[in-house]
């Protein structure tokens, strides 16, 4: 999530909705913390925000959202998060039929601001 922006308009930091985690058995030191550069997922803060509270690098490590969606409160884009993979496509090169299927599938876990007028597209638009 540190380096994540959303393609369109390059907003930072973008919305994290998760629908599924994966947990891994990781044990790593970092030789300097926090590890992330300007914003914190785990804690949900600018690293400048952090101030002394330790940002948790050595449990967040362990997790990586296999479904769920990124959002950009700026544009109202969404993006897809499918087996661990962020999906940041520009719009002229999103399969709308398979966003729509993923909205759909997963309606339940998603915000109605996503689902009623997230771009490029959205379940109203279904009529």
């Amino acid at each position: 999530m540190d380096i994540l922006a959303c393609p369109y308009d390059k907003h930072f930091p973008l919305e994290l909705y998760v629908f599924k985690v994966n947990k891994y058995d990781r044990n790593v030191k970092f030789k300097q913390k926090p590890a992330c550069e300007l914003y914190c997922e785990y804690r949900k803060k600018y690293i400048k925000d952090l101030g002394e509270e330790d940002p948790g690098c050595e449990e967040c490590i362990k997790y990586e959202v296999d479904l769920g969606i990124l959002f950009c409160p700026e544009c109202n884009r969404w993006y897809p998060i499918i087996d661990e993979i962020p999906i940041l496509l520009p719009d002229e090169m999103r399969n709308k039929k398979e966003d729509l299927e993923f909205l759909k599938k997963n309606k339940d876990s998603i915000p109605s601001k996503i689902i009623e007028k997230g771009k490029p597209w959205n379940l109203s638009m279904e009529g």
